[in-house]
This record gives structure tokens, sequence and C-alpha cells, in this order.
């Protein structure tokens, strides 16, 4: 190691640049939130807790979505029971 470093050229911010298609934000999430996602990728033997996160909010996403498309064929079957008897 050096005694003295020169940073008169570096940058600032993160080392690599995110993925095609993510944005770096600011989020304040409760601390046992994170605690759980961390515990869980620390079970799993490693991993990226915010990777995880995201996953469970796409997953989350997913599903609403899914909820919408149910609700919408069994009102439309019950419409068409209703027409046909």
């Amino acid at each position: 190691m050096t005694k003295t470093y020169d940073f008169s050229v570096g940058k600032r911010g993160s080392i690599a640049p995110p993925a095609s298609g993510q944005t770096p934000i600011s989020v304040r999430l409760d601390d046992e939130v994170i605690d759980w996602f961390r515990r869980q990728v620390n079970d799993a033997g490693g991993g990226d807790y915010q990777a995880m996160i995201n996953t469970a909010l796409r997953e989350h996403i997913r599903r609403r979505e899914g909820s919408d498309l149910v609700d919408t064929l069994r009102q439309v079957i019950r419409e068409e029971l209703r027409a046909a008897g």
C-alpha cells in the first residue's frame, strides 16, 4: 500500500452501472422488512437482498394483475350463465 493516493481524477458514484432497465433509487423501508430479507439471503447461503426485494415486488404486481383478470373472468362467466339460463 502506498502512503498517499491521488483521487483528483476519481469519479463519484457507483463503481458498476445499474443493469439495463433498472433505475437506482433511494427508498425507506422498515427495519423489520430489511432484516427479514437479509435473513432470507443469509439462510440461503448468500445473495442480494435488494434483488430479492425486487423479485417480491414483481410477484406482488403479477398477482394483483392476475387477480384483476380472475375477477373479470368471474364476472363474464356469471353474466353468460345468467343470459343462458
